[in-house]
């Protein structure tokens, strides 16, 4: 149990570590909270402050959340490819992911945790992540909007978790679909705008960005 515990805290705190804001403050003076759509994630950090600040935040926000579902298999806390392994990599997963939105280091005020959602999910099952990853990319390409992008793999995830992958933990199918809800919910503003014809596309706007530059 103290070990588990370490394994948690330490998740959280990954989870915390809000490179949104820190990148924002070094290197621009700015802090992305105040700007564009207030979210402290990568999608908000290239509309603001362009793609070369925005890559390294994005993969930073995933790798933190690889490595808090990882810490369960680096110390040992079940047997290999065992449900109980699975199932403690889920809770390491949540507990970064509620680390970067309510971050310890920043104010508890943090992203929507979909890149570090995407890290998590990566460390557990990497083929049903990738398929999930081209749902995203198609949506993308075909709208330009990333958060319908993100709302439709989202929503992809258990579909191809129940109907194609398959896996011996419960909790991981239930974890599925709180993924999917949980990405519909912290994007509900996002779903206002859509209906509104007010959400802007990130390709359209990084251009425009790049005009006044």
């Amino acid at each position: 149990m103290p070990l588990a515990f370490m394994v948690f805290l330490l998740s959280y705190l990954l989870g915390s570590i809000p490179s949104a804001v820190w990148i924002g403050k070094q290197f621009h003076n700015i802090d992305v909270r105040q700007h564009g759509s207030g979210n402290a994630g990568a999608t908000n950090v290239i509309r603001v402050l362009g793609w070369k600040t925005g890559i390294p935040v994005l993969l930073i926000d995933l790798g933190k959340g690889w490595l808090a579902a990882s810490l369960p298999i680096i110390f040992k806390l079940a047997g290999p490819e065992s449900s109980q392994l699975i199932n403690l990599q889920i809770l390491a997963g949540m507990t970064a992911i509620l680390g970067h939105i309510f971050p310890v280091f920043a104010g508890f005020k943090g992203g929507k945790g979909v890149a570090t959602v995407f890290g998590v999910l990566l460390a557990i099952q990497p083929l049903l992540t990738l398929c999930s990853l081209g749902v995203f990319l198609l949506v993308l390409l075909i709208t330009g909007i990333v958060s319908v992008s993100s709302m439709c793999a989202g929503i992809a995830f258990p579909i191809f978790l129940f109907l194609v992958f398959g896996t011996p933990s419960l909790f991981f199918k239930i974890f599925s679909i709180f993924v999917a809800i949980a990405i519909l919910v912290t994007h509900r503003k996002n779903i206002v705008r859509l209906m509104n014809g007010e959400e802007s596309k990130l390709i359209k706007t990084s251009k425009k960005n790049r005009a006044s530059d």
